[in-house]
């Protein structure tokens, strides 16, 4: 079971805002959580991808082929890659400042998935907007 503070961090991000309190322990319990600092490099564009990242703090400059967006808390980033085998990274991500942030893998994210539906529910208009980005669309 996973511990109350990492529930309600979780409970925070609006990826997972329509889960109940089973939900949320259960996704809480596959994150693990991982610091960085201003100016690192998160994902490499073109590496190959195994895990998705939630912002808790900081910011992330995500650099594409026509331009670049910046990403806050309760946002996300690397899911295309780990979404589909063999896809490698669409972009460039960059701490902008000290980041916090959640990571999960990919066997694990899948299974989330099926398990919680509604969270790939919450994520296809997202998914869609950076899949026009990423396709010049």
């Amino acid at each position: 079971m996973a511990e109350t503070g990492s529930i309600e961090k979780v409970r925070g991000i609006p990826l997972f805002a329509e889960l109940d309190d089973e939900g949320l322990a259960r996704v809480a319990g596959l994150f693990s959580e991982v610091e960085a600092p201003a100016g690192q490099v998160i994902v490499e564009h073109g590496h190959a991808g195994s895990g998705m990242f939630l912002l808790e703090e900081g910011a992330v400059s995500v650099e594409l082929p026509n331009g670049t967006v910046e990403l806050g808390p309760g946002e996300f980033f690397g899911e295309l890659a780990i979404l589909a085998d063999e896809v490698p990274r669409t972009a460039r991500v960059r701490a902008v400042s000290p980041i916090r942030c959640l990571v999960i893998g990919r066997p694990d994210f899948r299974r989330l998935l099926e398990e919680e539906p509604r969270i790939a529910v919450a994520m296809l208009p997202v998914l869609a907007r950076r899949l026009a980005d990423v396709l010049g669309g």
